[in-house]
């Protein structure tokens, strides 16, 4: 996954360990995001991802636990907008659309929190990149994968700090 994407940051990637602050989590940082503002709702979503996981298990079909999560996210207070069709962009011109699995609320009303589901037994690159090019196509800073088709969840938070034109 190195090199492969030149403005994007795999907030888990990098680890929690000294340095991340200095990357991300401060104003004005190199990456130009505050990771500080989101992680309180990052985590509230993970906590979710984490109760639902631990009541299905593994071994479910997607939308099952696109279900559960939903129910888990409104039982948390947490704002979240289920299968969030948008159009695709290309040089201006609408050249498809696609959807989301959720929209969850975000340090402010405009800038949500894209959360994609998945139920494969490991992520691939090809899990990362989908995140990655929703968080260009909707102009979003900060998404969430988590995949729960493994024994235990997994997650991880990404970061988009530039947009091409």
């Amino acid at each position: 996954m190195d090199g492969a994407f030149d403005d994007w940051v795999d907030a888990d990637y990098l680890g929690s360990g000294a340095g991340l602050g200095s990357l991300v989590g401060e104003p004005g940082a190199a990456y130009g995001v505050d990771l500080a503002v989101y992680t309180p709702f990052t985590h509230r979503a993970i906590g979710c991802a984490m109760r639902v996981h631990s009541v299905l298990g593994a071994g479910f079909p997607e939308v099952i636990y696109q279900r559960a999560l939903s129910i888990e996210l409104a039982r948390e207070g947490m704002q979240a907008q289920q299968e969030v069709e948008t159009p695709i962009y290309f040089r201006g011109q609408q050249i498809g659309s696609r959807r989301v699995d959720f929209m969850v609320e975000g340090p402010q009303p405009e800038k949500p929190i894209l959360v994609e589901l998945k139920a494969t037994t490991d992520l691939a690159d090809i899990h990362f990149a989908q995140v990655i090019n929703y968080l260009e196509a909707y102009h979003l800073h900060v998404g969430l994968l988590l995949n729960f088709g493994s024994t235990s969840l997994q997650y991880r938070r990404f970061i988009k700090s530039t947009f091409h034109t």
